[in-house]
């Protein structure tokens, strides 16, 4: 028998990144992120009709399973693919443990193995960002999506100069030459620039930008401010979401000011 050719991606995890991975995924924090996350989207879902059914979700850069897990404990359907096998393992052990259906998958955002519009949901939390070929994972999830489906994805803000991926001050506005010098020094001799992270990240976008790609692919973006507005707020709050909003220079200063970017996008029903 033939084996099967040797994959092209390193599925692999440093000992450090593993650790750190395991432990910030249970945190509470991350927990009450990923579960803001679902409940926007299902409160988006339910103005398109979507309400009180069991949905399809493509969790994609899994990791451990942190969010998959919560929409399987609302009854939804749910696979999980991470490039990382030891935490795709994780994330088995974990739904495991909870008597959860889970199908975790080991594979790339770039190929999804699944079929055309066959997603309701489909999610890119913190992905993007390490993805090369990100337009190809892109155009992926928006293959996968039915008409009317939501994608939610949330990675780098080349606006702001905080973030989270490199422990270097500023690091998103470095010019694109240095960003690619500490990428490979972060993968030979200074891992610890990049938490240890196998794929360090290696796209900074804006908000615009992505916006800007996907309407041209028959998408329908909403950005983190108009999330903001369906939701309750205190009235000098609301006043500040509805000024943000109707202000295109403040909109864009809101932007820079948030240290990360994210979309949220139906696919037209006509696609």
């Amino acid at each position: 028998m033939s084996s099967s050719p040797p994959s092209p991606f390193d599925h692999s995890s440093d000992p450090h990144f593993l650790s750190y991975y395991a432990e910030a995924s249970l945190s509470e924090v991350t927990r009450g992120r990923f579960e803001r996350v679902r409940d926007a989207a299902l409160a988006l879902l339910a103005e398109h009709g979507a309400a009180g059914q069991p949905l399809v979700i493509l969790d994609i850069g899994c990791g451990a399973g942190a969010q998959a897990l919560l929409w399987a404990e609302l009854g939804h359907r749910v696979c999980g693919l991470d490039v990382n096998e030891p935490l795709i393992t994780l994330g088995r052990e974990r739904a495991r443990e909870k008597g959860l259906v889970i199908d975790f998958r080991i594979g790339t955002a770039t190929q999804l193995p699944f079929e055309k519009e066959s997603a309701d949901v489909v999610l890119l939390p913190e992905l993007l960002e390490h993805v090369a070929e990100w337009e190809a994972c892109l155009s992926e999830a928006v293959r996968v999506l039915r008409p009317g489906g939501l994608l939610y994805l949330s990675t780098t803000n080349k606006l702001c100069p905080k973030q989270q991926e490199f422990t270097l001050p500023a690091y998103s506005w470095y010019p694109p030459p240095v960003k690619r010098w500490c990428v490979r020094k972060s993968l030979t001799t200074h891992p610890q620039w990049a938490n240890y992270a196998r794929y360090p990240a290696v796209n900074w976008f804006s908000y615009y930008e992505l916006r800007d790609w996907l309407k041209r692919r028959g998408m329908n973006p909403l950005d983190r401010f108009d999330i903001l507005s369906r939701k309750p707020l205190p009235a000098t709050a609301r006043l500040l979401v509805k000024a943000l909003r109707a202000i295109p220079p403040l909109r864009f200063m809101a932007h820079v000011a948030t240290p990360d970017s994210t979309v949220w996008a139906f696919k037209d029903n006509r696609s």
